[in-house]
């Protein structure tokens, strides 16, 4: 049985949107689509590596992870560079799982 990993989609917060954290502790944080778990891992790709695509600048080869909660293997692929606040929320409102009604 050859082993598969499946795709998530991943974000890597830098500048003001990584407000929060030490600024030397450049992480990907994803969601695990299997259990949904939050994870994350160190960044391994440069940012010179990230293209503009889609309204954001993203690492479309990806990376590989493994859940830490049920173990299984899963490619965050694309990885999401946010630089600030503004695209922070951006972010969110694009890939939100759950997607609200406008009042309008």
């Amino acid at each position: 049985m050859p082993h598969r990993s499946t795709e998530t989609v991943g974000v890597r917060y830098t500048a003001w949107a990584a407000l929060n954290r030490d600024p030397q502790d450049d992480r990907v944080e994803y969601v695990c689509p299997h259990c949904g778990t939050s994870g994350n891992k160190a960044a391994r790709r440069a940012r010179s590596d990230y293209r503009f695509t889609d309204g954001f600048v993203q690492d479309l080869q990806g990376e590989m992870s493994s859940c830490r909660n049920c173990r299984r293997s899963l490619r965050v692929v694309p990885v999401v560079l946010v630089h600030d606040l503004d695209e922070k929320r951006r972010f969110e409102a694009v890939f939100s799982a759950e997607l609200s009604a406008s009042r309008n």
